[in-house]
């Protein structure tokens, strides 16, 4: 049985920091990178994406087509800009889901 992996991804200064936490880090230039580097990602063996809002943003299409799979659970955070509400915004959606009323 293989072992699943955590990366990280989104610009230099928002996932550098992470790799002292013992995460894989992706720093991607461009959303178009990110996108290239989020596939590669999904057909290795990571479990868990941790992506930066501001890449998230350009790229809702791509993190949408993984929102149903087992693998990998992409989780937003919020990069160095700061958060643009969109992680809380997914978090709050799922609850609602599962939960079948908003209570957050």
């Amino acid at each position: 049985m293989s072992e699943y992996k955590i990366a990280v991804l989104g610009d230099r200064d928002s996932v550098l920091g992470f790799r002292a936490l013992g995460l894989e880090a992706f720093p991607a230039e461009t959303v178009e990178e990110a996108r290239r580097i989020l596939h590669n990602l999904a057909k290795e063996n990571y479990a868990i994406v941790y992506l930066t809002e501001q890449y998230a943003a350009g790229m809702a299409a791509d993190v949408a087509r993984y929102k149903d799979e087992l693998t990998p659970a992409i989780i937003l955070i919020p990069g160095k800009e700061g958060s643009l509400g969109i992680g809380m915004a997914n978090v709050k959606s799922a609850v609602e889901r599962a939960v079948g009323a908003d209570i957050l």
